[in-house]
């Protein structure tokens, strides 16, 4: 599974293309009954039915994407290896193998090879983020407390 290969930034002509077709879907979405809608390609005059859940995925693709912004979509359900979720949370393979063994990420053996699941490494990351969070909020509070903001 490769995550980060092939990723570019979309041009200037995708963003606009990207925000015009964003604006009108959203519109469209907002119209929409139907869980199950159908959809007509118009160069071939196929019609799909499409879940609405993947449409406003698509919508969200479409917004990010007219933002000027890469995106990349991958299965929540994956599994990778040790190595590749090291890199995603930014430490190393040995580190990532004291979490798991610890508890704190779930694992599954596959032979003698540890398999993560991608949902498990970004619920740690953004468990991660929220502490260090709470952790400069107090640094700065006690230094409030003990004056070195005063002037």
């Amino acid at each position: 599974m490769e995550i980060t290969k092939n990723i570019q930034r979309p041009t200037k002509d995708e963003q606009k293309l990207a925000m015009e077709s964003y604006d009108t879907l959203a519109a469209v979405l907002e119209q929409l009954k139907s869980d199950n809608p159908e959809i007509e390609i118009e160069e071939t005059r196929e019609r799909i039915k499409i879940p609405l859940s993947a449409l406003k995925l698509l919508a969200k693709i479409l917004k990010v994407t007219s933002q000027g912004n890469p995106v990349s979509i991958v299965p929540v359900a994956t599994e990778m290896t040790t190595q590749k979720a090291a890199e995603i949370l930014g430490c190393s393979r040995p580190y990532l193998v004291s979490l798991l063994e610890t508890g704190e990420i779930e694992y599954t053996k596959v032979g003698k090879h540890r398999r993560v699941r991608f949902e498990d490494i970004m619920n740690y990351k953004e468990k991660m983020k929220k502490n260090q969070k709470k952790h400069i909020i107090d640094i700065m509070k006690f230094d409030e407390e003990i004056g070195l903001y005063d002037s």
